[in-house]
């Protein structure tokens, strides 16, 4: 008896209340789920595909310091490429994107001048006869500076000569330093003349240049313009084709 009532007792003793049962089954759902978040985060955790000095390609979930500065393929958890990161520039690839920044911006403030300059003369212009009358306007201005400045010169010459004639007759008298002191203030005033004839020279062709490439942009701006010239049609001369010797049948 006393056999089975001890065995009867550790039955007893064996088995767990219904409320015992239950919270060993909420806790090992638990740690269920938190393992299988851990193993779904990393999963979805980003790779990184990136290739180091010697051409070798790596697989990790961080960017190590030595590939912080390399190109790199960030992959999701198909290894579907969804990002891609260049190479760091150097301080002198840098400077060259810097510098044909610049001269893309260049070519374009050039480019719209260009446009502006264009928009102004077909506005200016209707016509090629209005070109060359503007160019002539423009001539005749520094033409006459041209001429006034020649007829000074003249002028300034024929001086010159009677002061070198008194200056032979006055020879010995101190009136003779006067007309050198004129003498030199002649001989300057003719080199400001004709460093301004040469001016005015250089401005001629300047002018005559300008007006000419305009007249020429001109035409070529009012030709792109005009509407393409249809093709005259093919008319039948009548004209009956005669053969050739020696081909007619007999």
């Amino acid at each position: 008896m006393t056999g089975r009532k001890n065995q009867s007792m550790e039955a007893v003793g064996g088995r767990r209340s219904a409320p015992e049962v239950g919270a060993r089954a909420a806790l090992t759902a638990l740690v269920i789920a938190a393992a299988f978040c851990i193993v779904a985060g990393t999963a979805r955790a980003a790779l990184y595909k990136w290739v180091d000095e010697k051409g070798v390609v790596h697989y990790t979930d961080k960017v190590p310091p030595e590939a912080v500065d390399k190109a790199r393929i960030e992959l999701n958890k198909e290894g579907i490429p969804i990002k891609r990161t260049d190479k760091a520039l150097t301080p002198e690839q840098k400077r060259a994107i810097e510098q044909d920044a610049e001269r893309a911006k260049e070519t374009a403030r050039a480019n719209e001048e260009l446009a502006r300059r264009d928009r102004a003369l077909v506005s200016s212009y209707t016509s090629e006869a209005e070109i060359d009358l503007a160019r002539n306007r423009s001539l005749q201005t520094i033409n006459n500076v041209i001429l006034s400045s020649q007829a000074f010169s003249e002028q300034l010459n024929k001086r010159k000569v009677d002061v070198e004639a008194k200056k032979v007759e006055l020879q010995g008298k101190p009136a003779v330093a006067v007309l050198d002191r004129e003498l030199e203030s002649i001989d300057a005033e003719l080199s400001r003349q004709s460093e301004l004839i040469a001016q005015k020279t250089r401005e001629t062709a300047v002018i005559t240049a300008k007006y000419d490439a305009d007249k020429q942009r001109w035409r070529e701006l009012v030709a792109a313009k005009a509407p393409p010239k249809a093709s005259a049609p093919v008319q039948n001369s009548g004209t009956a084709v005669v053969p050739v010797a020696g081909t007619a049948k007999k």
